[in-house]
């Protein structure tokens, strides 16, 4: 993962109601219809969210008749995640000298 992937995905993580949709796929492959029930948006609205998490492969989408349906990309999350703690973490602990 590089900077720009990284950036990308911590921008669609930085709303809220995308966070809570990522919160509410942890728990495995939701509908569309489901997903809609959990909040107080349009199915336009919704669509734009996913969209967004779809672009920056954290969810995956499959449709099924007139539905979609979504899943979280564990990969994509597991790169994110090692690409954070390797920016976040120093190689050693000493100070450097000014």
């Amino acid at each position: 993962m590089n900077e720009t992937d990284a950036a990308l995905i911590c921008k669609a993580l930085g709303d809220p109601n995308r966070l809570k949709i990522v919160k509410i796929l942890a728990d495995g492959e939701k509908c569309a219809c489901v997903l809609l029930e959990a909040f107080q948006i349009t199915q336009p609205t919704l669509s734009h969210h996913m969209k967004i998490l779809c672009s920056c492969n954290l969810v995956q989408a499959s449709k099924e008749g007139k539905w979609s349906h979504y899943t979280l990309n564990r990969r994509t999350f597991d790169e994110f995640i090692s690409f954070i703690t390797k920016t976040t973490t120093s190689p050693n602990d000493e100070k450097e000298n000014c």
